[in-house]
């Protein structure tokens, strides 16, 4: 750990410099996780050109990570060692009073469970994004993320700033760096970390498919995306577990109609329609 001269104190300028150039180069030495700026220098692998790279960020369990997209972005989420539980939540980055709907996009689908070709739907029958690859298989549309009085019962502490955050607690320091409230904080949907629904409709935890397992979405309108990574709220295990998860999105395209997955289904046509028509009215398309 870095040691801080007795000299120096945060009451006066030098001393709130030293300060806080020793924090950075502790985070530094010890590889902390962070976001990789500029993003484009990021180290990993994609298929596509380093110089495409947006976003790059490796996110801590019991933190949180936010990002305004263009349409035609691919975000790809990897849960590193086998614990991570990536909650998200998307808004029309234009309009965010139109948000991801987890129960429009289990409904109008008929289907509760993610896999590629499922679209992320608003709550205005459009399309914020689409799946196109996973290696996971083990998400959750249903049981959301959890609740600090939750965390309390269960952890002793649910706070942002403490050992066992709550999801929506971070979802909330997230949503107000982006100009939103917790009356924005909608269900999310989590992957990662899997939940089954038995003939009876009882839900069985899955867990983690184990480490590497990755999932890839990509934005069919500018969104402002929203991430946490904090223990699923049906996790029986009594400690607070959440391992890394990485983020990469790079520049890519939109779905368009040459794409098999625009007419894979009646619904999927008429909610990639309309998303098609919404963004041209915008001089988007």
């Amino acid at each position: 750990m870095t040691t801080i001269p007795a000299a120096s104190s945060t009451s006066t300028t030098a001393g709130a410099k030293a300060h806080a150039r020793a924090q950075e180069a502790e985070a530094a030495a010890s590889g902390a996780p962070d976001a990789v700026v500029p993003a484009e220098s990021w180290a990993g692998q994609i298929a596509a050109d380093k110089s495409d790279v947006v976003w790059a960020e490796t996110v801590a369990g019991g933190s949180y990570a936010h990002r305004v997209l263009a349409a035609g972005s691919s975000v790809r989420l990897t849960d590193i060692a086998g614990d991570a539980c990536a909650s998200v939540l998307l808004y029309n980055a234009d309009a965010p009073w139109e948000r991801l709907n987890v129960a429009d996009t289990a409904k109008v689908q008929w289907q509760v469970y993610t896999a590629p070709g499922q679209l992320l739907l608003s709550d205005q029958g459009r399309v914020l994004a689409s799946v196109v690859d996973d290696t996971s298989g083990h998400h959750d549309i249903l049981y959301g993320t959890s609740a600090e009085a939750r965390n309390v019962e269960r952890y002793g502490d649910g706070a942002p700033e403490g050992a066992s955050p709550a999801g929506r607690e971070l979802f909330a320091v997230a949503a107000a760096k982006n100009g939103l409230g917790r009356r924005d904080i909608a269900p999310s949907m989590s992957f990662f970390q899997g939940v089954t629904i038995d003939a009876e409709g009882s839900p069985t935890f899955t867990g983690s498919s184990g480490p590497g397992g990755s999932i890839t979405l990509r934005t069919e309108m500018p969104v402002i995306m929203l991430v946490v990574n904090a223990a699923h709220p049906l996790d029986p295990r009594e400690e607070y577990i959440a391992s890394p998860l990485e983020i990469v999105a790079w520049r890519d395209r939109r779905t368009d109609p040459s794409d098999p997955r625009w007419v894979a289904t009646p619904e999927g046509r008429r909610a990639f329609e309309n998303t098609a028509d919404y963004l041209k009215g915008r001089g988007i398309a």
